[in-house]
C-alpha cells in the first residue's frame, strides 16, 4: 500500500517554560491509498490539533508530515496555499458551503482556484455531482438543500481537484442517524472508488464499522484499543493486518 499522509513523532505545545500545554504528543500515523480511517476520542484529546496539523493548517512544534510524498513541514508559508489546493480536500461538520453559489458553482470555484479550464472543471463537476447523486440538484442553492445533501455537495466539492488525502472534520455532527450513515458511505465509496486516503474525526461511533481503521488520540497521543501508545511502524502491521 502506497502511503499518502506520514506523521512521524508529530508534537505540537503552546506556551513557555512552566506554561507549556502540549496539545500533541509524538504522534505516528501512515495512511495509505484507498484507506479510510477514523480517528477518535473524548473532547479535549487533541483531535482537531491532530487535524489541522493533518490538513497543513497549523505547523508542529516538531516531527515531520509527509502528504503524497510532499514534506510539508519543509514547504515555506508562501507555498502551503498551493499544496492544500492540490492534495488536500476538506469535509467540515457544517458543510461550509457558500451561499450565493449554486451547487456547481461551488465545486467550478475550487477548480478556478486551481486554475483550471472552464470546460474541464464543467465536466468534472458534473462527473462527481452524478457521483454522489446531486447533479439533479446543481443549479439549487444551499438553502434549499437538506442537511445531507449538503454534505454530499462537500464531499464533491472534496474531490474537485483530486486531492490525494481528503479529511473530514464530524461529517454527521449536524445530521440524523439515517442522513449520516449515508453520507460516510458515499464518503468510503468514493475513497475506495478513487483510491483517496482519508481521515475521519468524529464522536459518532453508529459510522465506525464503515472504516478500515479506528484509532483512538487521548491526552493528546495515538493509542491502539488497548490503550498501548503505537509508533509508524506498529501503525504499518496495523495496515497490513487490514489488507
Amino acid at each position: 500500500m502506497i502511503d499518502i499522509l506520514v506523521m512521524d513523532q508529530v508534537s505540537k505545545s503552546y506556551g513557555e517554560g512552566d506554561t507549556v500545554v502540549t496539545a500533541l504528543n509524538q504522534v505516528s500515523l501512515r495512511v495509505g491509498k484507498g484507506e479510510f480511517v477514523a480517528v477518535v476520542g473524548p473532547s479535549g484529546s487533541g483531535k482537531s490539533t491532530f487535524l489541522s496539523i493533518a490538513g497543513a493548517l497549523l505547523t508542529p512544534t516538531s516531527g515531520r508530515v509527509m502528504i503524497g510524498g510532499t514534506d510539508v513541514t519543509a514547504v515555506s508559508p508562501g507555498k502551503l496555499n498551493r499544496v492544500r489546493l492540490e492534495h488536500i480536500g476538506f469535509v467540515f461538520q457544517s458543510s461550509n458551503l457558500v451561499p450565493y453559489l449554486t451547487v456547481i458553482d461551488q465545486l467550478r470555484l475550487v477548480a478556478k482556484l486551481a486554475k483550471c479550464s472552464d470546460q474541464v472543471a464543467n465536466d468534472r463537476a458534473v462527473e462527481l455531482l452524478k457521483e454522489v447523486e446531486m447533479v439533479h440538484r446543481m443549479h439549487h442553492y444551499p438553502d434549499k438543500l437538506s442537511g445531507g445533501e449538503r454534505q454530499r455537495v462537500a464531499i464533491a466539492r472534496a474531490m474537485m481537484n483530486d486531492a490525494n488525502l481528503i479529511l473530514a472534520d464530524e461529517p454527521t455532527a449536524s445530521l440524523d442517524s439515517k442522513r449520516g450513515r449515508a453520507v460516510v458511505e458515499m464518503l468510503a465509496a468514493e475513497v475506495k472508488s478513487r483510491q483517496k486516503a482519508a481521515v475521519m474525526v468524529t464522536h459518532d461511533e453508529r459510522v465506525l464499522d464503515l472504516c478500515d481503521r479506528i484509532v483512538t488520540i487521548k491526552d493528546g497521543a495515538l493509542i491502539s484499543g488497548d490503550g498501548e501508545h503505537f509508533t509508524v511502524n506498529e501503525t504499518d502491521r496495523m495496515t497490513a493486518a487490514n489488507k
